[in-house]
């Protein structure tokens, strides 16, 4: 005997049919009727068994078990001392309330109880889905794997998420022909090679078409995705948490409960899926706390200074930065205590007395006397061998006792699941918070965990736990505090650390060139106002690459808009355009901050496009990274206005000379503007000016009433 439960939200439906054993995803898709026929629903969901399977086929259902006769890969692997391994879960019971059902099954034998939640956002119609295992026997119950569900694919093409430091966020697509694929992260993070997201889809989709499934697994340490094609020619999706050796082992009575797996369907491509996940993440994972705040143009002292910390300098600097425009002032990294270079210091949370010998007050008082915000870089979590903390506390060490274990920047890890670490590092920052009135913390993690242990066990998943506990209570204490997760730039980047922060560092690389490819790919699941993006100098501090100021200024403005270089080295044009530019930025943050992003198509491999509309106009960005394969560029067509919307249309950035690089220049590349609807502006496009490798023509549309 079977039953249907039912979730609708976002013009979706998702229906779980109930059985004996764990439930089965029966449906996801458009809204259904408010009335099924719940026998043709059953009748379309059955499969064909061939012969040499099991009598009753594949059993692929939302937390499928080796026990029931799947041979896939399971969502729960356990394991008694005694050998026992097998579960065969029963349903005890359900509940359901308007938006999320649970689901508890058990296995007596085995010892074991489960319970599945599903939730789906009644606006967006995002999906989350968690699993919780529990051990009901006297035996210690060893989890060796637990899915937060297990998913049918309906297609095999897969977007996934590849990079390294200063490279973040690369899309690379294959099929799942056979056998399983599998992103797997050991880093205590969420990295900058595996990062816990990928799209599938439909053989081909894009920007603008396709079906598509975009997962999301929001968690902050060790993971594994894989996709899977069962020998039944099927796929599955699972996620869960990467456990070390030994790592999770349940007494009797405990109870683990996986991170949440976030997953939203579309049918128009990676743009439907942006267009649920950027509005789930402003009303649900953000709370709404950034809607009516805007986004204040940071200015960090990073490249600007680097470790040469002189309080003169660092006043000219805020000088300069609050002349053009900046609004809030980041002290980065080389202002406490023994810090000449990233090897020593760290973990010393006291202003240095010798570059700062009344603290940090003149400085501060000066910032604020400006009218900027005051922030600050930290790295609780951290700390160098050569420093004063480690010194006094070496027992601190996340790691394992007797073994040499290798740095990363000359610093280890602290273990943060002892209470008396957290407690030292809470009043550290809490004494800093304290003293001045900082409105924002740069909180970095600049290495990877490589021996996760504490008091001789596995401790990836405590610490990742007591991390958010450090933030949270740092949060409560200061709730005016935002607090950017930064971890070699965009190393910790998920939805869970971000319901504790404000903004993701997205790269260490603010090349511009660079930054496209990054910012484009972050942008799928990540809406502009959470992505810190910065006006760097023109030789870039990690390429070497020579960029204009107007793309430098025009890649930052679709993100949360900052300047990270010596702005006294400007001269008086750079700073007069620089001005300019945030001038713009501020008019139009509003827009960038609360409007959808609709990333364009452009038949050009050296040219990234890109739109951000709202209810009062849109801006479209069109970047050239290289060279044009024709003479004359094709119109930018621009998919994602309203059809019978009118827009007047202006390039914000005409070439200089006007013409540069045309015999015969269109009008509208030389600051004219022009009036189309939407209709027009997809079906004929834009024309845009010939740009040379490394320029850029930014539009703004703005929505003229009928």
């Amino acid at each position: 005997m079977s039953t249907f439960l039912r979730l609708d939200g976002g013009g979706e439906t998702l229906l779980l049919q109930t059985r004996a054993g764990p439930p089965r995803l029966a449906y996801w898709g458009e809204r259904l009727p408010a009335s099924l026929d719940e026998a043709a629903l059953t009748v379309l969901a059955e499969r064909a068994v061939p012969h040499g399977m099991l009598d009753g086929g594949e059993v692929l259902d939302l937390f499928p078990e080796a026990g029931r006769g799947f041979t896939g890969h399971p969502a729960l692997e356990c394991r008694r001392d005694d050998g026992g391994f097998v579960t065969q879960l029963a349903l005890v019971d359900t509940a359901q309330d308007k938006d999320r059902i649970e689901i508890r099954l058990a296995d007596a034998m085995a010892g074991v109880e489960v319970a599945l939640a599903v939730e789906m956002d009644a606006k967006t119609g995002v999906v989350s889905f968690r699993s919780r295992v529990g051990n009901t026997a006297a035996s210690p119950l060893h989890l060796d794997w637990v899915a937060a569900a297990a998913l049918p694919a309906s297609h095999d093409e897969l977007l996934l998420f590849d990079g390294r430091w200063a490279r973040e966020f690369r899309t690379v697509r294959q099929t799942v022909a056979t056998g399983l694929v599998v992103k797997e992260n050991r880093t205590g993070r969420t990295s900058h090679h595996s990062s816990p997201f990928m799209v599938v889809g439909e053989p081909g989709f894009g920007e603008h078409h396709g079906e598509v499934l975009g997962l999301h697994f929001a968690w902050s340490g060790d993971h594994r995705l894989l996709v899977e094609r069962l020998r039944d020619g099927r796929l599955q999706f699972q996620a869960g948490e990467l456990f070390w050796p030994g790592e999770m082992i349940l007494a009797e009575g405990e109870a683990y409960e996986t991170p949440l797996l976030y997953a939203a369907r579309s049918t128009g491509g990676l743009n439907g899926l942006s267009a649920r996940f950027h509005p789930f993440v402003r009303d649900r994972i953000l709370a709404g706390r950034l809607t009516d705040k805007p986004r204040p143009v940071n200015f960090n002292t990073w490249e600007a200074v680097y470790f040469r910390h002189d309080l003169a300098e660092l006043k000219a600097l805020a000088d300069a930065a609050a002349a053009v425009g900046a609004e809030r002032y980041v002290l980065d990294d080389g202002w406490f205590k023994g810090r000449p270079n990233d090897t020593r210091g760290l973990g010393d949370w006291t202003a240095d007395p010798d570059k700062y010998p009344e603290g940090l007050g003149p400085l501060f008082d000066h910032v604020r006397g400006l009218g900027l915000e005051f922030g600050l870089w930290v790295e609780p979590e951290m700390a160098n061998a050569d420093s004063d903390l480690l010194r006094a506390h070496p027992d601190w060490i996340l790691g394992v006792p007797g073994r040499q274990q290798p740095l990363g920047r000359g610093q280890y890890v602290l273990d943060l699941t002892r209470p008396e670490v957290s407690q030292h590092l809470f009043e550290r920052i809490d004494a800093l918070l304290s003293a001045h009135a900082i409105g924002y913390l740069k909180w970095d993690m600049n290495r990877d965990l490589t021996h996760p242990a504490s008091a001789g066990r596995p401790a990836s998943h405590r610490q990742t736990l007591a991390v958010y506990g450090l933030i949270d209570r740092i949060r409560a204490a200061h709730p005016g505090v935002e607090i950017e997760s930064c971890a070699s730039g965009g190393g910790r980047a998920d939805y869970e650390i971000l319901r504790r922060t404000d903004r993701i560092w997205t790269s260490d690389c603010n090349d511009p060139i660079e930054r496209q490819q990054i910012q484009r790919g972050f942008s799928i699941f990540f809406p502009p106002e959470v992505m810190g993006a910065h006006v760097a100098a023109a030789v870039n501090h990690t390429t070497g690459r020579r960029t204009s100021l107007d793309l430098r200024a025009l890649t930052a403005l679709f993100g949360h808009f900052g300047i990270e270089a010596d702005v006294r080295a400007f001269s008086e044009a750079e700073l007069g355009a620089l001005k300019g530019w945030i001038e713009i930025y501020k008019a139009h943050r509003d827009l960038i901050h609360h409007g959808q992003v609709v990333r364009q198509t452009y038949d050009d491999p050296a040219a990234v496009a890109t739109m951000v509309v709202g209810e009062e106009g849109a801006l479209a960005s069109f970047a050239r990274l290289d060279t044009a394969p024709y003479a004359s560029p094709e119109p930018l067509r621009l998919v994602g206005l309203d059809p019978d919307g009118l827009y007047r249309v202006r390039l914000l950035d005409p070439p200089r000379p006007p013409g540069q690089g045309m015999k015969l220049a269109p009008a509208l590349t030389s600051g004219a503007a022009v009036e189309a609807t939407g209709r027009m502006l997809e079906t004929l496009g834009l024309p845009l000016p010939i740009l040379r490798a490394g320029a850029i023509a930014v539009f703004h549309l703005e929505r003229i009433a009928q």
